[in-house]
């Protein structure tokens, strides 16, 4: 029990740590993430409310407000790691290390989150 616990509070602070490198990245670096989103051929008018939602979605996390919302939480989380692994993937090849990392600490956060916590 106490390995699966310090293995879900890892992962979680990874997860937060991930998620808010990446926020400070889009508010401090705006015209370098809109050349990434641009190479992606993803819209850029998507960063800063893709900024707003990871600062919701730690709330959500960490708040333990109702698991409903910490569900969403998890679920916009996995699908914008995905996305950026098979953004980095498929346009060159390289550099989705990180993305796959963030999405085995999304995946290993939530199934620890919910077996521990109510």
């Amino acid at each position: 029990m106490k390995t699966q616990r310090t293995l879900y509070w890892s992962a979680l602070v990874l997860l937060t740590l991930i998620m808010l490198f990446s926020v400070f990245n889009y508010f401090t670096k705006y015209e370098m993430i809109v050349g990434f989103f641009k190479h992606f051929n993803y819209p850029s008018y998507l960063i800063y409310p893709l900024a707003f939602a990871k600062i919701l979605g730690l709330i959500a996390i960490w708040g333990n407000f109702s698991s409903w919302l910490k569900e969403w939480a998890y679920a916009g989380f996995f699908f914008n790691t995905l996305l950026a692994f098979f953004a980095h993937y498929l346009t060159d090849g390289k550099d989705y290390l990180f993305a796959f990392i963030a999405i085995i600490v999304t995946l290993i956060a939530y199934f620890m989150d919910r077996e521990l916590r109510p």
